[in-house]
């Protein structure tokens, strides 16, 4: 019978689409429109800048890309993947390095579409790390590493999120006894800030030190796919 991760890969290679998504940068830029494309055979998300004027609600079929060199790419290998509360388009990926991109589609059933593919590609290239993976660690141990570090990951994407709304309720406030540049708010705001970013640099050492007692991970070769949206 065919697996679950063999029919969500068979039945977007019948379907060969590229993807455009929004990207959250920082606080100050917000949501950047970038071209997005997965590499089933490197696991590997690549986003390229696009012409911000051929984007927007009605979504051109082909934006122009401005760069054949992607603009950043993100190793799915080890990353969860899962929808945002916030809204019905919304998701993140949780990379094993300790840093989470945000994303955006534009509907809910795209969102789907982009989870169930992004879900396939993890699973394929988690399993053959975890199979290379010659750890003297006993098997249960083994296990309950892997579930640490991915539920450290979420903890981290709930204190991003906890932290952005501090800091804008701060910056919103409208109160008589206090203001956004009130001496005391803006400490409790730059401690959260460095604190996140503290938190970010632990878990990526974790990453890095398990990555470098993991002995090289043979090559996965699963033909190459892309994502889009309808």
């Amino acid at each position: 019978m065919e697996s679950n991760l063999n029919r969500m890969i068979n039945q977007t290679l019948r379907h060969p689409l590229s993807g455009q998504l929004s990207k959250y940068t920082n606080v100050m830029k917000g949501w950047q429109y970038r071209w997005f494309t997965v590499d089933a055979k490197t696991g590997y998300l690549s986003y390229y800048l696009c012409d911000s004027s051929a984007v927007g609600d009605d979504i051109a079929p082909s934006p122009h890309v401005l760069a054949n060199t992607p603009r950043g790419q993100v190793q799915l290998a080890g990353a969860v993947v899962y929808p945002s509360d916030e809204d019905s388009r919304t998701f993140s990926i949780a990379c094993a390095s300790g840093d989470t991109v945000k994303l955006r589609a534009s509907d809910a059933r795209a969102r789907q579409e982009w989870v169930d593919g992004l879900r396939a590609v993890v699973e394929s290239h988690t399993q053959a790390m975890d199979i290379s993976n010659s750890s003297p660690l006993p098997a249960r141990e083994l296990l309950a590493a892997s579930d640490a570090m991915v539920a450290a990951r979420q903890a981290l994407f709930l204190t991003e999120q906890c932290n952005a709304s501090l800091a804008r309720a701060i910056e919103n406030i409208d109160c008589a006894s206090f203001s956004p540049t009130d001496p005391d708010l803006l400490l409790l705001k730059a401690i959260s800030t460095a604190s996140t970013q503290c938190l970010h640099q632990c878990l990526g050492l974790l990453q890095r030190h398990q990555e470098i007692n993991q002995p090289p991970l043979e090559e996965v070769t699963p033909p190459s796919i892309s994502l889009a949206l309808q």
